[in-house]
Order: structure tokens, then sequence, then C-alpha cells
């Protein structure tokens, strides 16, 4: 198994800076548990880092500006890498952000770190819960300027494509259960692993549900997991994880 490290700073500002400072809250986590039997994958975004809970720096016109990004997401992936991370995992959705962690890994001398990129992250109904917990949601506006439209699956697949042509060793689907059909075309097309992440509010809906006796929360869990398994993903990111592997070894 493993572990998804995000970070909330005691401090942001306009451009996500703390990110990549080494004394910051995923640094200083992968340090303390990088001797537990653990793959340790930090996540690489600015959306929890800026005052504005965009996923990357603003230009003049409150736009975020794509190529002003990569520096500061191929810092915070260097710094995640020194202090640990197996494999770091850009979740930001800037064009060539992959490329560029390469890039600075490999001059890091961190050639051995793996990137994971959510490569087909959509604008999704999904994540309220995670962006109320981790106090990143978007000051103004939304994320669908570089998030993926729903409805949208050939550039999902264009995307992963060219994140694997950057370098990327293995690709997310996010959500996991809205978009069965992406993972599905991904596994059939790609020979990287394709990683779900089975969100936030994916999770919130089945326990809401199973509090008001609508279902059975194992039952319910249990087979949304193995439906996203049965479309191809291999790693699958949940926050039944702990309750899963219970089930799964009970039986």
């Amino acid at each position: 198994g493993g572990l998804l490290l995000f970070g909330l700073p005691m401090a942001k500002d306009d451009r996500g800076t703390a990110a990549a400072d080494p004394d910051g809250p995923v640094p200083r986590a992968l340090r303390a548990i990088r001797g537990a039997d653990l793959a340790l994958v930090a996540d690489v975004c600015l959306c929890e880092y800026t005052t504005h809970g965009h996923c990357g720096v603003l230009d003049a016109d409150g736009g975020v500006d794509n190529d002003a990004t990569l520096p500061l997401l191929a810092g915070a992936a260097a710094a995640y890498a020194r202090a640990g991370a197996d494999v770091v995992a850009p979740s930001d959705m800037m064009d060539g952000r992959v490329a560029a962690i390469r890039a600075s890994l490999d001059e890091d001398g961190r050639g051995d770190v793996a990137i994971l990129s959510y490569a087909a992250k959509y604008a999704s109904a999904f994540y309220g819960p995670f962006r109320d917990a981790a106090e990143c949601a978007p000051a103004f506006g939304d994320r669908s300027g570089y998030q993926m439209d729903p409805p949208n699956r050939r550039e999902a697949l264009a995307e992963i494509a060219t994140d694997i042509a950057e370098g990327t060793d293995l690709v997310m689907v996010k959500p996991a259960g809205p978009y069965l059909d992406v993972i599905a075309a991904a596994r059939e097309r790609f020979d990287v692993p394709i990683a779900a992440y089975q969100v936030s509010g994916e999770y919130a809906a089945l326990q809401a549900a199973a509090a008001r006796g609508w279902l059975d929360l194992e039952r319910a869990a249990r087979e949304s997991l193995v439906a996203i398994a049965r479309a191809g993903a291999g790693p699958i990111v949940t926050y039944f994880a702990l309750d899963a592997a219970r089930w799964f070894r009970e039986r």
C-alpha cells in the first residue's frame, strides 16, 4: 500500500511559494514517515498554497499563467523528492508540467523518483468535501479552464499520451466512478499503469447514504472499488483504504 500526501501550510501567498518550502508540511511529513513500508506519494499542486486557490500563478488579467507556473511545480517536486517521496504526483493540469518535473528531478540526481501524472483530471462536482478540508476552493471562478471537460474522452486520452511522451511513469484518472469508461479506454490503449482516484465526493455520497440506512456501506464501497479495478485501474486512491484492506482481507 501507500500514502498520498497533501499539504496545508500555515501561510499562503499569491504564487504558492510554500509548496517548495523544504520545511513545509509535505517535506516534514515525508521525513517523519519515510522509513515505513509504504509507497510515499506527494501531490504536486499550488492550489493549497495560493491565496486565490487556483492551481497556478495568475497573470495580470486573473487567468492562470501556465508557463510561469511550471518552475514552481518543478521546484516543489524536487523538494518532495529530496525529503523522501518515492513518487511525485502533479495534479495541477498545466501543460508541460511532466517534462518540467522530469527535467528537475533528473538534474537533481533524483531520476529514480517516479512521476504519477493526473493526466485525466476532470472539472468535477465531486471535489467539494476535499476542497473544504484542504481550504483550497478557488476564491473566484472555477478550474474548468485547465481541467478536463466532463463530456470529452478524446481529450483525456490525448493528454495521457502527451504526459507519457514527456516522461510520466503512471497516469491518474480522477474522479474514478463517473469516468470508468476513460479508465477502460486508457487501459486498452497505453502500457503504463493506470491509477484512479475515488474522490471525496464519491466517498461522502456513500457515507451519507449509509448513514440514512439507504445502503449497506461495506457492500456498496466494495462494489464501487471492484468496478474501478474491473475497468482497468491498478493503483486506486480511496478514502476507504483502511476499511477496504480489512474487508478484502477478511474475505
